[in-house]
């Protein structure tokens, strides 16, 4: 009787971390219908033919999570004098992304992000041709601020120097009056020259919510193993 009283702290333990580990596993199973549905909706957005662009008088009412991805078309000129080149590395190898402003024929002004070209076709110069002039019709698709991580390098306007998406920063360096607080990553259209290569939207989004519940799960059956060799061993040793 003892030894089986010897085994109620342990197994209180066990049952409390136990219910912790199967709790998060839970929850992570949550998030991984949530994310599901999330990915659902991106999808179906991208694939969606485009719809018009909101007004400007719009824009300060749209949420964030309204119109991500959001496929959206809109006319306009563009400028070309004020591109910010945005770093991004890629499988295919480090390079820009660039964001040139472009004045609405509606009002208004819409960073756009044209697409990628590495990093020896960085100065516009090199690929003057992509440089369009006129009256341009874009698709794409609406993006909200790119967030920052504790290892994003700081953004440097005054040196040229971008590592987020952030049109309140570019417009703010430019002093482009009456700029989107989001951006538009264009489609995958040919450009003069080949460059900037359109279609840049990232979509690999992370999704490991259910190998994060399984490595859950994994520990609070681990635990309970490890407590029953303990308890079996306590309850079977002579002595």
């Amino acid at each position: 009787m003892s030894r089986l009283r010897s085994l109620l702290v342990p197994a209180l333990f066990t049952l409390a971390m136990g219910a912790i580990l199967v709790g998060l596993g839970l929850w992570q199973l949550q998030r991984l219908a949530w994310k599901n549905a999330i990915l659902a909706e991106i999808e179906a957005r991208v694939d969606a033919m485009p719809e018009a662009l909101p007004p400007q008088s719009a824009w300060a009412g749209l949420a964030p999570d309204d119109y991500e991805y959001r496929h959206v078309t809109f006319d306009g000129i563009f400028d070309h004098a004020k591109e910010a080149l945005v770093f991004r590395g890629t499988a295919a190898g480090p390079g820009y992304f660039v964001l040139t402003p472009l004045q609405l024929l509606s009002g208004g002004i819409v960073i756009v992000n044209r697409g990628f070209v590495p990093t020896d076709k960085a100065s516009a110069a090199t690929r003057a041709q992509g440089e369009i002039a006129g009256i341009v019709h874009v698709s794409g698709l609406m993006r909200k601020p790119e967030p920052r991580n504790p290892f994003t390098p700081p953004d440097n306007p005054a040196k040229g120097e971008y590592f987020t998406r952030d049109p309140n920063l570019i417009a703010a360096h430019f002093g482009l009056a009456g700029a989107a607080p989001f951006t538009v990553d264009a489609d995958a259209t040919p450009v003069p020259g080949g460059l900037p290569v359109g279609g840049a939207t990232e979509l690999a989004i992370p999704n490991n919510h259910f190998s994060y519940a399984l490595t859950w799960f994994g520990l609070a059956i681990g635990l309970l193993g490890v407590f029953a060799v303990f308890a079996w061993r306590k309850v079977t040793t002579p002595g």
